[in-house]
């Protein structure tokens, strides 16, 4: 436990040391279409608490607490972006348990701790907004099998995805939409995947100088039926609600989370802090 906290002091330490940020992503989870400067590093931390999420591959039900909730965005060029998104520990506290695939070693009597799974994600902005037309960008990246199973939190699975993301103002209205594909590795079956849709609408309006009005519903949709072998790929899809407050020389988010779909949380809520670094100049010919 030591180690994590140590991590989370490095990087908000980080977060004290860096300059102001600009608009972020955090609270929401559908990307845009922006572009972060090249050079600069956007460093983001929270929180999540989740209510009533089910597991169906190890068949744990309970709320769950997620500590160490990372994005960290690096311009690489005009054009190219660069993520890193996962989380440092999750916690399960286990409100019902039934049989399934996987027989979970709890590490407590009625809970269990386990890292998160990591990303790893390259943004393309392929043209930018106009008058008339929104921009458009493509979002491709690889979820790592961080996770060990038998904690019952998390699929120990390599996931694939790509998507495209269009972006438009209507005013001070910013909308955007990300739409894509999943490959999801089944968890419970030998040389199988799960080939599902991505999909994502955020809206964000600045209510006041400082203060703006986030929301979202984002997530991803199996066609298929919900049988053992597919366990772990079912769909998935969160709503969200929030505020992002710009104070103190950080930006600052909250919002309310309800799930959409049977094993999704039914309330939940999550807060976070962000701020930028600008950690290299760009060569200039």
């Amino acid at each position: 436990m030591k180690r994590y906290v140590m991590v989370l002091g490095i990087l908000l330490a980080g977060l004290l040391a860096a300059g102001t940020a600009g608009a972020q992503s955090m609270p929401l989870r559908t990307p845009d279409a922006t572009i972060l400067k090249p050079g600069t590093l956007r460093t983001q931390v929270g929180f999540d608490f989740l209510q009533n999420i089910d597991y169906p591959l190890s068949g744990l039900s309970g709320d769950l607490t997620s500590m160490g909730v990372l994005n960290m965005r690096l311009g690489l060029a005009r054009r190219v972006e660069v993520q890193l998104q996962g989380t440092v520990q999750n916690f399960l506290q286990v409100n019902n348990k039934v049989p399934a695939p996987v027989t979970p070693d709890l590490t407590g009597t009625n809970s269990t701790h386990d890292v998160g799974d990591f990303s790893l994600w390259t943004k393309i902005l392929i043209r930018k907004e106009e008058r008339r037309t929104p921009a458009v960008a493509f979002r491709f990246g690889f979820l790592m099998p961080n996770t060990n199973q038998a904690r019952g939190i998390g699929n120990n699975a390599t996931n694939v995805y790509a998507s495209v993301i269009l972006q438009k103002h209507f005013g001070k209205l910013k909308a955007w939409t990300n739409t894509g594909l999943g490959i999801l590795q089944s968890p419970n079956a030998k040389f199988s995947q799960n080939d599902e849709l991505l999909y994502g609408g955020a809206l964000a309006y600045p209510v006041m100088r400082r203060l703006s009005l986030v929301g979202e519903v984002e997530g991803r949709y199996s066609s298929r039926t919900l049988v053992p072998a597919l366990y772990g790929t079912e769909s998935r899809a969160e709503g969200r609600m929030g505020l992002v407050v710009s104070a103190w020389g950080f930006q600052w988010d909250v919002a309310a989370i309800a799930g959409v779909y049977p094993n999704d949380p039914s309330t939940g809520v999550t807060v976070g802090i962000s701020r930028d670094l600008h950690i290299f100049s760009p060569h200039k010919h």
